[in-house]
């Protein structure tokens, strides 16, 4: 990276220009020769660091408004200017492949999403969880499931994470190790309510609820919604006849 390139060259400078020129090479000073270059090196690369921190940040400020006014392609090619730092600053270009693969994902451009998401940073789960669904889509289930433990790795007290991985593995025939996923995604999360219902609905052979999480579930595209209102009306409709009798 070049910031740390810089940063180094600046307290090498710094650091020999003081022993070599103001202190004439004395053994003695050698000591404090190394910690002005050290002080010199993290103060370039702090200043450093948070200049291309506020490039990127405005980078993807703009990128979200445009996300907001619904204009997706301008979006990637506002999220596509920030890779001129990727030399500049450490996991720019993972960032902002995450971010430009979660953007196709939700487009249902599935095949351009998880060739970014593939190059994404890993401590973003929902993007890690996106490509492990590409992965599910491929019938790679052991790539899958290599991906979603590095994310509950990464990110261990997030409840839909755990029933997003769960749920998968349900919906590849195993069964078993979803129940097994929530009840360690439970004990990392603080027993969280939804989770819980859902290791019960497990449990008892129903399914999991994952409308309670809205938006942030149906960005997966796991499930219609249309799907799910039919659902809830047979059940209305279930109770009602029950009412009635």
């Amino acid at each position: 990276m070049y910031n740390i390139l810089i940063s180094f060259a600046l307290a090498a400078l710094v650091g020999s220009g003081l022993y070599w020129g103001y202190w004439k090479g004395a053994s003695g000073y050698a000591g404090y020769a190394t910690l002005v270059a050290s002080v010199v090196f993290v103060a370039a690369f702090f200043v450093l660091s948070r200049l291309f921190v506020k490039k990127l940040t405005a980078i993807m400020a703009e990128a979200e408004h445009e996300l907001q006014a619904n204009r997706t392609d301008r979006a990637i090619k506002v999220l596509e200017k920030g890779l001129r730092y990727r030399h500049w600053q450490l996991y720019v270009t993972s960032q902002i492949h995450s971010q430009i693969g979660m953007i196709y994902y939700i487009k249902r451009d599935f095949a351009e999403a998880f060739e970014h998401l593939k190059k994404g940073l890993s401590r973003n789960w929902a993007a890690m969880g996106m490509l492990a669904i590409c992965y599910m889509k491929r019938s790679k289930p052991k790539e899958m499931k290599k991906t979603f433990e590095k994310a509950v790795a990464l990110t261990k007290n997030e409840p839909l994470l755990w029933n997003l991985y769960a749920f998968c593995m349900d919906k590849i025939g195993e069964h078993q190790q979803a129940i097994e996923i929530m009840e360690r995604g439970l004990k990392k999360t603080s027993r969280d309510e939804k989770l819980e219902a859902n290791l019960s609905a497990l449990r008892e052979g129903r399914r999991m609820k994952m409308e309670n999480y809205g938006p942030l579930w149906y960005q997966f595209h796991l499930e219609k919604t249309g799907e799910l209102f039919k659902m809830q009306v047979r059940s209305m409709q279930g109770r009602r006849k029950m009412v009635r009798r």
